[in-house]
């Protein structure tokens, strides 16, 4: 049985990736550099196993996972439509998923810190998380 900390560290990452997902989801259709969409819908199946992951190891220890909201989403889709209306460049768009993505590292890395309260399966959820998003903020760089 998980304790409070460890099923809102696994909530956290499933909404970590799943907040990706839906962003790469509404960006995909502003994005005209074909090299720049192959790589958002490579991350975008990256986040998808991760979320996947995720979901199967909550069903084991019977936990439900949190989505993120619909107003949450509506206010992120609107976001990312204002920010492409007036600048869709490819700069424009990996900046803006660049952003996300490092938001992300934060959080998953402040959650990895702290270690000693967290189960060994879920900190490996969140290292193997961790990982894909350094390795995508690296990739996503090259677009600047």
């Amino acid at each position: 049985m998980l304790n409070d900390y460890n099923v809102k560290a696994v909530n956290d990452a499933y909404k970590n990736a799943h907040i990706a997902m839906q962003s790469i989801s509404d960006l995909l259709p502003e994005v005209k550099d074909c090299n720049l969409k192959r790589e958002l819908q490579s991350e975008f199946k990256g986040y998808e196993t991760h979320i996947n992951d995720i979901s199967a190891f909550m069903k084991e220890n019977e936990l439900e996972p949190k989505d993120i909201n619909g107003f949450k989403k509506t206010i992120m889709k609107g976001s990312i439509k204002m920010k492409t209306f007036f600048n869709d460049s490819k700069n424009n768009i990996a900046d803006m998923m660049l952003k996300g993505t490092v938001m992300g590292i934060n959080e998953l890395a402040q959650m990895k810190n702290e270690r000693e309260n967290l189960d060994e399966n879920v900190s490996v959820l969140i290292s193997e998380l961790l990982k894909t998003e350094e390795t995508y903020e690296k990739r996503l760089r090259k677009f600047l």
